[in-house]
């Protein structure tokens, strides 16, 4: 989830280096759920807080300096909002992460026929407005580290993917048992392509996209200018 950078791979490579991370956070997420649900191999909102966040660390420092990790549509939306990534690209990465998020929920599938349960999928525990409400302030608060640590050379760069991850563990203890706490449409596509699993799968497009746009845009108001070395304050 980081700012692209100069010599960076051409753009099939980069949108293959997000399906990829894509596909591995849904199997990840949603294969948990499946072997809690079928096998109570894990138990409880903790457990399905670190395994996401976990996941989202590891991708991060796998392929932050590939494809900058955004790993998610609402991610990618808000840095082309801000101008942090070109217009031009943002559809090759939206539809490789929703295409890798399909086929993460293809393989849960094919693993798990007959578990009980929706393979990971989103189901809000609350009424839509509340649901919706959440969604959108996790993904704010998400989106708001993503954008300082990838964007801002005074943030320290070399701890963002612990805490991007950080944020995503966090996050889902505060809202997993609300809205699902999924601050990613692509990892609600998924699972829910897989398991059939559509009620007010809405929330999870609107709500992360409206989040991811509003923490960027905050971000960018409060940041103040860097000064040049040797230079007195403004």
């Amino acid at each position: 989830m980081a700012e692209l950078t100069i010599g960076r791979p051409d753009l099939a490579r980069r949108a293959t280096a997000e399906a990829i991370a894509a596909c591995a956070l849904v199997f990840c997420v949603g294969g948990a759920a499946a072997a809690q649900a079928s096998h109570h191999a894990i138990l409880g909102l903790p457990a399905q807080a670190a395994v996401s966040g976990l996941a989202i660390m590891a991708l991060v420092y796998a392929t932050g300096h590939l494809s900058g990790a955004h790993i998610n549509p609402a991610v990618t939306i808000a840095f082309t909002v801000t101008r942090h990534f070109p217009r031009r690209e943002a559809v090759a990465y939206i539809g490789a992460q929703l295409l890798g998020a399909a086929a993460g929920g293809g393989v849960l599938l094919a693993a798990w026929p007959d578990a009980p349960g929706n393979l990971g999928a989103n189901v809000a525990a609350v009424g839509t407005p509340t649901a919706l409400l959440y969604e959108a302030v996790l993904t704010a608060l998400l989106m708001f580290i993503i954008i300082a640590v990838a964007t801002d050379t005074r943030a320290v760069g070399a701890g963002a993917a612990i805490a991007i991850g950080g944020t995503v563990t966090l996050d889902i203890l505060v809202g997993g048992g609300v809205s699902g706490a999924s601050m990613n449409p692509a990892r609600s596509f998924g699972p829910a392509l897989a398991s059939g699993t559509w009620t007010h799968f809405w929330i999870y497009l609107v709500g992360p996209t409206i989040g991811a746009t509003v923490g960027a845009l905050a971000y960018q108001f409060i940041r103040a200018p860097q000064t040049p070395p040797g230079a007195a304050p403004a």
